[in-house]
């Protein structure tokens, strides 16, 4: 009788198997929202971005080194080039404010500071574009930028002729000094169908969502948002500390029922820049940044002196393995699972049916601290079904082995840091 009933538990728990993995089949393709048409930011875009380390800099003969500046943008398309960054996917060297002069010359146009970009854009460009990268570049649909250059209200068809005219790549625009949010949402759509009647393959960065955020009790349309933008920003800009990087964490997570479902190939919720390899963030925050930046599906610009970076820094940033976390082609954003204890559980699932799961420790006391987790809880029963090879990436590579379905890991997480997994299924 007992035989039996094995022989029954066991034909039992295949048919679950099999049912939910068909289960899986219909769910994994499933489509996502309607994108952007320009065929661009497949998946999530990579690059370096000078706002967080260099800001509004502008001030060349006291910091020539830093300052927003032809010469610093040249040194660090160097950098992306002969240090690995491009090969690994870092591909858009990004210019943000403060790269104009203070008006328009005499035809409307946007033109660059002559003393600090003497060559102008199109020279820049071609300059990056001989490195083998992409370049892009800032501007704001209101009436100035956030700094107070010339804004792009009512120059919307000069402006995207312009970049397109320069070789430019990608555009970020921000969302200062507008009117009405008649006047942002109208300023943003007619940005993006600009752009793409320039004939140039031009990457949209949004601020959209972002600036509809104080004026509305509801969420914006992102349905709306993900067909005009290839990656729009939701939240405030981050800075170089713990407190910045946590906010972010959990804006993103107390909001993912509405924002997680908006991105997909072609359109990405943007959580800002990586500060990794900068000053205000510990090693075990920094690994966070990183695992947690991937399992969002979040573009990767990362904002730091390339110049200066550390090995370990460096290593972080470069990291393949998390990397291809981040770009996996099923472009589906992770999300929380669930926290307890200061301990949160996040998930992504991947292509060829693997899961990311990221156990971060919030917890700023004491020393490293334990977690068990059951693989059965982990992609809604599905992610080591019926077994699963387990790897970790950071903060330490290794293989843990293979599990079955009925297992539970038990990880050491240090306070504020990370332990990022992949678990890729076996039969």
């Amino acid at each position: 009788m007992t035989g039996t009933m094995n022989l029954r538990s066991r034909a039992q728990l295949l048919g679950c198997v099999l049912g939910l993995r068909s289960l899986a089949l219909v769910l994994w393709g499933i489509p996502g929202a309607r994108a952007l048409d320009n065929g661009l930011a497949m998946t999530p875009t990579m690059g370096w971005l000078h706002w967080e380390r260099f800001m509004c800099n502008t001030d060349c003969e006291e910091d020539p080194d830093s300052c927003v500046s032809e010469k610093l943008f040249m040194q660090m398309a160097d950098l992306m080039d002969s240090e690995g960054w491009r090969d690994v996917g870092y591909e858009y060297l990004c210019i943000d404010d403060c790269w104009m002069a203070p008006q328009r010359d005499s035809k409307g146009r946007l033109q660059a500071d002559p003393k600090r970009f003497p060559g102008g854009i199109r020279r820049l460009a071609d300059y990056v574009h001989g490195k083998g990268l992409k370049l892009g570049i800032y501007a704001d649909v209101g009436k100035l930028t956030c700094a107070g250059f010339p804004g792009s209200y009512g120059y919307y068809d000069i402006d995207a002729k312009t970049f397109a005219d320069w070789g430019v790549d990608l555009l970020k625009f921000d969302g200062c000094h507008f009117d009405t949010l008649v006047d942002l949402a109208d300023g943003y759509k007619y940005m993006s169908l600009a752009l793409n009647r320039t004939g140039r393959s031009i990457v949209y960065s949004c601020e959209w969502p972002l600036y509809m955020m104080p004026f509305r009790k509801h969420m914006p349309n992102y349905t709306e948002v993900r067909e005009y933008c290839n990656h729009w920003r939701n939240f405030a800009d981050i800075y170089d500390a713990w407190q910045s990087v946590k906010s972010v964490l959990d804006w993103t997570s107390s909001n993912q029922e509405k924002i997680v479902d908006a991105a997909g190939p072609g359109g990405w919720n943007d959580p800002d820049m990586l500060v990794i390899g900068n000053f205000g963030l510990s090693w075990d925050q920094q690994i966070t940044q990183m695992a947690l930046w991937a399992i969002m599906a979040a573009p990767l610009f990362m904002s730091n002196d390339l110049r200066q970076i550390s090995p370990q820094a460096k290593a972080l940033l470069q990291d393949k393995d998390v990397i291809a976390i981040n770009q996996d082609p099923l472009g589906k954003q992770g999300y929380r699972l669930r926290k307890e204890d200061n301990i949160e559980v996040w998930e992504r699932p991947l292509s060829d049916f693997a899961w990311a799961v990221a156990m971060v420790n919030l917890q700023e006391i004491g020393g490293p601290r334990f977690h068990t987790i059951s693989l059965a809880s982990l992609g809604g029963g599905l992610a080591c079904l019926p077994a699963c090879l387990i790897t970790e990436l950071l903060p330490v590579k290794g293989k843990l082995g293979f599990y079955e379905w009925t297992s539970s890991l038990k990880l050491r997480i240090n306070p504020t840091g990370t332990v990022l997994l992949r678990l890729d299924r076996t039969n």
